[in-house]
């Protein structure tokens, strides 16, 4: 469960810090998201400018292009260039490891529908938030919506907690109704995320994967290895990093030998298992007695 966070606190303050970097940025790579313009440029523009503005990357920007929902981000030398597509951006800012985390889609694809579900549902959950409440009403809130457009929210993922230098704890914030849940209580930290489909509502796993993170820190006996693994746990601890970070000619090798031993994971490409389009909205708030706030509104 997500640690409770007391409104003053150090902790308090530097999630708000993240939620307003992350505000800004968002908002200024998702108008550099175009027809022509490429994926790396928008995702290299966004993780620099995190760091200017005096934070850092909780994760790498996810750019996830119509059927796929998460866990997309390009290679160093990619060069795809958006289309007339459904764009989700997912980015993460850290201060100190307190994390924000916030998503929104833009819609080359002609389906303005499909963004305003997933955004009116993100909406509708949030409605209902406050110390109190059940993790298994803001799903029924989020599917109500969803549905009344016509389609699917994906079941298979969620919202989740936040806690310092951990992206992704409890509790899960479903995007159905449960009865299976968690009571929430003031101070916890939470990413609300719906998603929402022209599909049936699950998510696959592809091939392709270009982001990690640290499971067990062990020795290696491998060189190259041995180095990668000293960057990734004093750059980026266990939260997710890119390949395309690692500035190492074998950074490939050594990270296939780190997932094989155990030491990383990898996260490969989400897609919406019909082939079918994803729109997504995510916001990170701190539940109060009586609702929220919004670290990244």
């Amino acid at each position: 469960m997500t640690d409770t966070v007391e409104p003053g606190s150090e902790a308090y303050e530097k999630y708000h810090e993240a939620g307003d970097i992350l505000s800004q940025v968002l908002d200024e790579a998702a108008e550099r998201v175009e027809v022509g313009a490429k994926h790396i440029d928008v995702a290299e523009y966004a993780e620099e400018r995190i760091r200017e503005l005096g934070g850092r990357p909780a994760f790498p920007v996810n750019i996830s292009v119509d059927n796929e929902a998460s866990h997309a981000s390009p290679h160093a030398d990619d060069d795809v260039e958006f289309g007339e597509e459904m764009v989700c951006l997912d980015v993460g800012v850290h201060v100190d490891g307190y994390i924000a985390d916030a998503a929104r889609t833009v819609d080359l694809s002609g389906n303005p529908e499909l963004k305003e579900a997933a955004e009116e549902a993100l909406d509708a959950g949030l409605d209902v938030v406050e110390a109190g409440a059940h993790t298994g009403e803001i799903g029924a809130e989020v599917a109500d919506v969803i549905e009344a457009y016509g389609y699917q929210p994906i079941v298979n993922l969620s919202g989740h907690g936040l806690e310092q230098w951990d992206a992704h704890t409890d509790p899960s914030v479903p995007n159905r109704g449960t009865q299976q849940g968690t009571v929430l209580e003031a101070g916890d930290v939470l990413a609300v995320e719906p998603f929402a489909t022209t599909g049936s509502g699950k998510v696959t796993e592809g091939s392709k994967t270009e982001i990690y993170s640290l499971v067990e820190d062990r020795s290696v006996r491998n060189r190259q290895a041995r180095q990668v693994l000293e960057t990734v746990r004093e750059e980026y601890r266990e939260l997710p990093f890119a390949k395309r970070w690692l500035d190492s000619p074998r950074a490939d090798m050594a990270v296939r030998r780190l997932e094989m031993e155990g030491i990383l994971r990898s996260y490969p490409v989400l897609h919406e298992s019909d082939g079918e389009l994803v729109g997504q909205a995510e916001h990170t708030i701190i539940v109060t007695e009586d609702g929220y706030e919004a670290t990244t509104e």
